[in-house]
């Protein structure tokens, strides 16, 4: 659409969503909504901006009179739930085939993780999982593969949609009414997002590394221990 570059809702969601709102407010809503739809449904879908872009439109949302906080997550909770609902549809008429690497739009990295997750966690998963992207997208497809009852999905689907939205859109509005953040909403994105994903990654640098070190004393041995086996007696 004429006025609104699309690849800003990846580099400036505080532009992206600005300039939608001075096009139709309703084109927001429709947008957010099937942005949220998306990621939580479809598990192709994970490039998607999730928290930040819950919190930079609460922050939005209170510069913009005509875009309400309440109907704005309102609305996004409706497509989180939807979205999750759908995946896992998916997931119980995949069934097996979910986990036997046949499917090549699954990630089978993403998969496991989130199976253990959900072998640790059991439904509580589909809540907690809200908060952890790449998880939050594969949770109810591997809750409806893993057979848990609709009714019980539903539960932790619809408790999770909403903390989830709440918590980060509230929190962003509440922050928005803050000179300071408001005018800098940029660079704070960034460092909140730096401060989120800085420790995933030096996580996984620590588990790379142990299992490096883990790994050459083996080695080592192995190939100590063969020219044993070639000695004479």
């Amino acid at each position: 659409m004429e006025g609104i570059n699309w690849s800003d809702l990846f580099t400036a969601m505080d532009r992206f969503l600005l300039a939608m709102v001075d096009r139709n407010v309703l084109l927001v809503h429709a947008v957010l909504f099937a942005i949220f739809f998306s990621e939580t449904g479809l598990v192709f879908m994970t490039f998607l901006p999730g928290d930040s872009l819950l919190f930079v439109a609460g922050a939005v949302s209170a510069q913009e009179a005509g875009l309400h906080v309440g109907v704005l997550m309102a609305v996004i909770i409706v497509g989180a739930i939807l979205g999750n609902t759908l995946n896992y549809h998916i997931g119980a008429w995949l069934g097996k085939k979910v986990y036997d690497g046949t499917i090549r739009w699954i990630d089978p990295v993403a998969l496991k993780k989130t199976h253990d997750f959900y072998e640790r966690h059991g439904g509580k998963t589909i809540v907690i999982a809200r908060f952890v992207p790449i998880v939050r997208s594969f949770a109810p497809l591997v809750a409806g593969a893993s057979g848990m009852e609709l009714h019980k999905f539903q539960l932790f689907n619809v408790t999770g949609a909403v903390l989830w939205v709440v918590s980060l859109v509230g929190g962003g509005y509440l922050f928005g009414q803050v000179p300071l953040v408001r005018d800098n909403l940029g660079i704070i994105l960034v460092v909140g997002i730096g401060a989120v994903l800085g420790p995933l990654a030096l996580a996984g640098l620590w588990r790379m590394a142990r299992r490096m070190l883990v790994g050459r004393p083996a080695q080592v041995a192995v190939g100590q221990a063969a020219p044993s086996r070639n000695e004479p007696n």
